[in-house]
């Protein structure tokens, strides 16, 4: 019973960050998600990870509403392009989680561990693209928003990290593009969210109180921790050496991704 306490502080953690570096949550709640959910009785070990991801999928689902809310009293958000996005997004979140849920873990985890090494580079890097060109036809944005939506279904993540540097790149203002990107992650969560659901509903092996591969006690304490925290990660985000914090939450994030693979590979860690 004393989980609760570890989902409190993950949330904590996870909204601190967030709101400091504008990074969602679900690189980090899902390798450490996974891990709980292994080391605990009644969670089977071939399931832990999409458990982890639809889990980390919905509580995004929350705290995208709050981020979307705060970049739109700001105008910031773009909502003429976030209307031609979103379906692509809705069909690639769908798609990503039925082929999340069809594969075993191990090949899954080493999908998510090759990504948020990739995420860490940039981070560490500071690896930003140059305006290149304008924003596709309908037809591409369709095709973009299928892209992103389905690695981040598959990553459980809101898409800013793929979203602003498409957007950037396309010439949209870096304000505009990190706006925008907030109020698309509301439809990847939803997405997601229902994806993860349908797919796990019904999983005879899956713990009670699961709602397809959403663990609802796991839910219900990280967002209104992620909640609380968030805001004071932003307020923190110009008096702290926000370069170096992402330097050193890029190396956590690679240490959190490595271990949940070695404990998927090798057994509990």
């Amino acid at each position: 019973m004393l989980w609760w306490l570890s989902y409190v502080a993950l949330g904590l953690f996870t909204g601190f960050f967030a709101g400091m570096l504008g990074i969602g949550g679900g690189l980090v709640m899902v390798p450490a998600l996974t891990m709980m959910f292994a080391s605990q009785a009644g969670f089977p070990p071939t399931e832990v990870l999409h458990l982890a991801l639809g889990t980390a999928m919905a509580a995004i689902l929350f705290t995208s509403l709050a981020s979307l809310r705060a970049h739109h009293q700001h105008g910031a958000v773009l909502w003429k392009i976030v209307a031609q996005i979103t379906p692509g997004i809705l069909v690639g979140t769908l798609l990503g989680t039925l082929f999340a849920a069809s594969i075993p873990a191990k090949p899954l985890a080493v999908f998510f561990t090759a990504f948020v090494c990739c995420v860490a580079v940039q981070m560490i890097l500071n690896l930003k693209p140059k305006a290149a060109r304008e924003l596709p036809g309908a037809g591409g944005v369709f095709a973009v928003g299928s892209g992103i939506g389905a690695v981040s279904a598959l990553v459980a993540i809101g898409g800013g990290a793929l979203t602003v540097p498409f957007l950037t790149w396309c010439n949209v203002r870096v304000q505009h593009a990190i706006g925008t990107s907030a109020a698309v992650g509301f439809p990847i969560a939803l997405g997601g969210s229902l994806g993860y659901i349908f797919n796990g509903w019904g999983h005879a092996e899956l713990p009670p109180w699961s709602l397809g591969y959403v663990y609802l006690p796991a839910l219900i304490w990280l967002v209104p921790a992620s909640m609380l925290t968030a805001p004071l990660g932003a307020r923190l985000a110009h008096r702290l050496p926000v370069a170096t914090l992402k330097r050193v939450f890029a190396g956590v994030l690679i240490l959190l991704a490595a271990k949940m693979l070695w404990g998927l590979f090798v057994g509990k860690g």
